[in-house]
């Protein structure tokens, strides 16, 4: 029996013996697959990173492009906007000149007005003493009329009494 138990005992050990090999490779082969791992995410990572640089770069000339584009967008506003001062300039030269002639004609209009004023006080004055001329005219015809109504009646009558007289002579 001791020869079955050193048998068996021999089998035991070289199955432990096999056991602990394949263990050992096992590891081993955990070993591998743990460095296939961390290369494979490394070459991975490299790929990511390739990949953001590439974005990082389109991006970059993307925002090259639109900086430009900015750039030619803000020389044609600007170039826009001296447009529009100088027009702006322009409209207000033409506006205080055309203000500086109103004021000029409004005190060429102001002084012709104060002279019809004038004018016209003067003709209202004048007409007032025509006026009062033509009542005292007025009047002197009237009395001479008068007068001469009263003459023409006197006449008249001597006329008659004339006529009268040379009939009763």
């Amino acid at each position: 029996m001791e020869a079955g138990f050193s048998e068996i005992r021999n089998e035991l050990q070289s199955r432990d013996t096999l056991w602990r090999r394949i263990q050992l490779e096992c590891q081993e082969l955990n070993t591998e697959l743990l460095k296939i791992r961390e290369y494979k995410d490394m070459q991975e990572i490299q790929i990511k990173q390739q990949s953001f640089c590439a974005q990082l770069t389109e991006q970059q000339e993307n925002t090259d492009t639109g900086l430009l584009l900015l750039a030619q967008s803000q020389q044609h506003q600007e170039e826009g906007l001296n447009k529009i001062r100088n027009h702006l300039y322009r409209e207000e030269q033409s506006h205080c000149s055309e203000q500086e002639r109103m004021k000029t004609e409004i005190s060429d209009l102001t002084e012709e007005l104060h002279q019809k004023e004038i004018t016209i006080a003067t003709i209202m004055e004048k007409a007032s003493l025509l006026e009062r001329q033509l009542k005292m005219e007025l009047e002197i015809k009237t009395k001479l009329l008068a007068k001469q109504q009263l003459l023409d009646f006197q006449y008249k009558v001597i006329k008659s009494e004339n006529a009268h007289l040379k009939e009763m002579m």
